[in-house]
């Protein structure tokens, strides 16, 4: 699964999400996270909620170097940008202080590796495809009725 963390420096999620210079993005399994690569931004917005004109354009190249993500951790997101960020199938994620980002992607692999909350079996379900069974299911117990 790819996670995208709003970044300032590079250690920890401690950006706006339309305020940061860096999206890093991370693959993440049950077992391991590795760096993929880091997007960065030249039009950024303040970080006090004012957009400039072109803002609804920043989104737009934001949402859409995300592509292939899942889950994207953010200090803080705008109603609009999360909007368009849910709309692409991406789970936005607000973290309540700056956070280190190994101690974040830690989180996503124990939460992959073990029972995964609804919310986050749902967009495993999406990735997999329709047809997959989810890994998270490995007893016949947890299946539906009528699904056995």
């Amino acid at each position: 699964m790819k996670v995208a963390l709003a970044t300032h420096d590079m250690t920890h999620v401690n950006a706006h999400f339309n305020g940061a210079r860096t999206l890093a993005i991370y693959e993440v399994t049950p077992d391991s996270y590795s760096f993929v690569e880091a997007i960065q931004f030249s039009e950024i917005s303040k970080e006090d909620g004012r957009h400039a004109e072109d803002g609804e354009d920043r989104i737009k190249a934001k949402v859409e170097a995300l592509k292939g993500v899942a889950l994207l951790f953010v200090k803080a997101i705008g109603g609009p940008a999360a909007a368009r960020v849910v709309q692409a199938r991406i789970h936005p994620m607000k973290v309540a202080e700056d956070e280190p980002i190994p101690e974040v992607l830690e989180r996503v692999r124990r939460m992959l590796g073990g029972n995964p909350p609804p919310w986050l079996r749902k967009i495993l379900q999406a990735e997999a495809g329709p047809d997959s069974r989810p890994a998270f299911l490995d007893d016949e117990d947890d299946l539906p009725e009528g699904a056995r």
